[in-house]
């Protein structure tokens, strides 16, 4: 697919877009790119649908000019998006894109018809080791090499046979000038925004997809259990995956995400 652009207030926002039929958007999380959604997204084009994947602020091949870099922020971009595209949209939200999703549909509810969430941050942060490794991964000089290599424990069940190469594109994207700055920036934003709304969209379908051994978690199936609760959504628990559970099984998560489209997309 062929990068895109998209402006918005401080930059511009980068996306791809394949296929025809209902629109589906897919957000990345902090540090990482939208090729995280490599598998994901051609087996919603597969099934007939539109689908966008975008960069967030100051990743991937997105500017690296804006002043904020925060999940409302990014809330922002997500609904400029949509509305470029023509939506409304069912969004795919991985990590902070879940806090991200979940924003938008509080701000503008009929923009977003439906969520899955993927390793969903919506409150807090990682904690315990994951939440040390995260701030060793910002000092000098080691920073953008330490999240390379730590990158890779969020994969503890079954490693994809590309993550050296999807590894070194988010390396490409880091070494930009300003990226690393606004990684951190990203980095330590919080999520404190939507934590304090989630429950204002409960009742948009929802699906929450969680790898039981997601390291950012301590108790990844608890945090799980009490997000689907909270939206009254489906909930996928992946046994041995950690915070990427579609890209480390995609045979598992991908054919429960297109069945989850179908049915939200059903309803519009």
């Amino acid at each position: 697919m062929t990068t895109s652009y998209l402006s918005v207030d401080g930059g511009r926002i980068a996306y791809e877009v394949a296929g025809d039929g209902p629109l589906v958007v897919c957000v990345p999380g902090m540090g990482d790119v939208r090729q995280v959604f490599r598998n994901t997204a051609p087996a919603l084009v597969a099934a007939g649908y539109r689908v966008a994947v975008m960069d967030l602020r100051g990743h991937g091949e997105s500017d690296t000019t804006f002043t904020t870099y925060d999940d409302p922020s990014a809330a922002r971009d997500l609904l400029a998006l949509i509305d470029h595209l023509g939506g409304p949209a069912v969004v795919l939200g991985s990590s902070m894109g879940a806090a991200t999703a979940v924003l938008a549909a509080t701000e503008r509810p009929a923009a977003v018809t439906g969520f899955v969430l993927l390793g969903p941050f919506v409150r807090g942060g990682p904690s315990g080791f994951a939440a040390l490794m995260v701030k060793l991964a910002f000092l000098k000089p080691w920073g953008p090499a330490f999240w390379r290599s730590y990158y890779k424990k969020f994969y503890p069940g079954r490693p994809p046979a590309d993550l050296a190469e999807h590894i070194e594109r988010i390396g490409r994207s880091q070494a930009r000038p300003g990226a690393w700055t606004a990684f951190k920036r990203t980095a330590f934003a919080g999520h404190g925004e939507s934590a304090a709304v989630v429950d204002r969209v409960r009742g948009v379908p929802t699906l929450v997809v969680m790898g039981e051994k997601d390291p950012d978690w301590k108790d990844p199936v608890a945090e799980a259990n009490w997000l689907a609760d909270t939206l009254d959504g489906e909930l996928l628990l992946v046994p041995d995956a950690g915070h990427y559970p579609m890209a480390e099984y995609p045979e598992t998560v991908g054919p429960a995400v297109v069945a989850f489209v179908g049915k939200v997309t059903a309803r519009a």
